[in-house]
């Protein structure tokens, strides 16, 4: 048995509007007047308002500190370079978040974590991220360690499901877990779909959850099920392949219909493990992998756009983040949650290469 008992997020202090990602986009590019009208359409058909990035290059037209510092950006950085940056600039974001999750249960003292798990598709080293954890928190030298790559958007799932075996196994585990992406870091500018798609809407943020063995005074979320299902059709539609100037995005728009097609399958089979009906859930915390996908899930399951004002909110405030967007969703739904919600379900989904389908069923506990 586990419950999360508290969840925090970050995001880098550099906050573009859309419209501004949009003309940094049409120069780094060079795109003509029609296909800067195009990426423009998509920009604005995103549903994203804001996104943060680590890079401030992004709000500027010259004296670039990242990127070469010309008309064209070239030559680009290269994977080496893009990974230096995510090791230089992970940690401190990492920590925000950790910070944010734990000043909410200040009873938590650092050597009381028993676990550690850290969780990024958009940058690895090693001595990794976990370790400069550890010793920047000063957790215990012995703290159980593990990292989780290169899954994609639905690697918290992942961490969850491993916390839960965890707590399962020793009702005393305090689980520290963190999402941590810099997707801007990795900017491609080839005029592709793929680019224009993946441009539109990826950004920098962190996530961070407590679980453990036992409940706490107040709202817990705790973990009743789990399913993830493949949808082998999608394979080549989502893809993330590391190449010289920095990991590469597949993205087709073809996306959202592969999902719709097996949404309602996946949902079922996972509100049969708990014998519940969809008309028992009470809250959705979906990942907001892009607008299309909150709306075919609507279409599939017969939700409304109220149902998931959390996920369009954070979509709005935020874009894509990968791994970190369904934690953030998840907080935004927690945030108005109190003692009168006990005993009803939160249905959560994302999704990532593969393609791959998650799912999780939280239960409200007030304690």
């Amino acid at each position: 048995m586990s419950f999360i008992t508290s969840i925090g997020t970050a995001n880098p202090i550099n906050k573009f509007n859309q419209s501004q990602l949009a003309e940094f986009m049409v120069h780094a590019m060079q795109l003509n007047e029609l296909d800067a009208r195009k990426l423009k359409t998509i920009f604005r058909a995103s549903g994203i308002e804001t996104r943060h990035s680590i890079i401030d290059d992004y709000g500027k037209k010259d004296e670039f500190k990242f990127y070469s510092n010309n008309l064209n950006l070239e030559p680009l950085p290269s994977t080496k370079d893009r990974l230096e940056l995510f090791k230089q600039k992970s940690l401190s974001l990492s920590l925000d978040a950790i910070e944010d999750c734990l000043e909410k249960v200040p009873a938590i003292k650092s050597e009381s974590i028993t676990h550690l798990i850290v969780v990024s598709c958009t940058g690895m080293y090693a001595p990794g991220l976990d370790i400069d954890l550890v010793k920047s928190l000063n957790l215990s030298s012995n703290i159980q360690r593990l990292c989780i790559n290169f899954m994609g958007c639905y690697a918290a799932f992942n961490a969850i499901k491993i916390a839960d075996t965890y707590c399962a196994s020793d009702p005393t585990a305090k689980v520290l877990i963190v999402c941590t992406e810099l997707c801007s870091i990795h900017f491609q500018k080839e005029f592709t779909d793929d680019n224009l798609l993946a441009n539109a809407l990826f950004a920098d943020g962190s996530a961070a959850l407590l679980i453990e063995g036992t409940a706490r005074h107040g709202v817990n979320l705790k973990p009743v099920s789990f399913f993830c299902d493949l949808a082998p059709e999608g394979e080549q539609d989502m893809a993330w392949t590391v190449g010289d100037l920095g990991f590469e995005m597949r993205l087709s728009a073809y996306v959202p219909e592969v999902i719709k097609s097996g949404i309602a399958n996946l949902t079922k089979k996972l509100l049969a493990q708990i014998s519940n009906q969809l008309s028992d859930i009470s809250y959705y915390a979906i990942h907001p992998g892009g607008k299309k996908i909150l709306e075919v899930i609507e279409q599939e399951l017969g939700l409304t756009k109220k149902d998931n004002q959390s996920a369009y909110d954070v979509l709005r405030k935020y874009g894509n983040m990968s791994s970190p967007t369904v934690l953030f969703v998840l907080n935004e739904v927690s945030k108005n949650l109190n003692g009168v919600d006990a005993g009803k379900k939160i249905l959560s989904f994302a999704f990532g290469p593969g393609l791959t389908l998650e799912s999780l069923i939280l239960e409200i506990q007030s304690h």
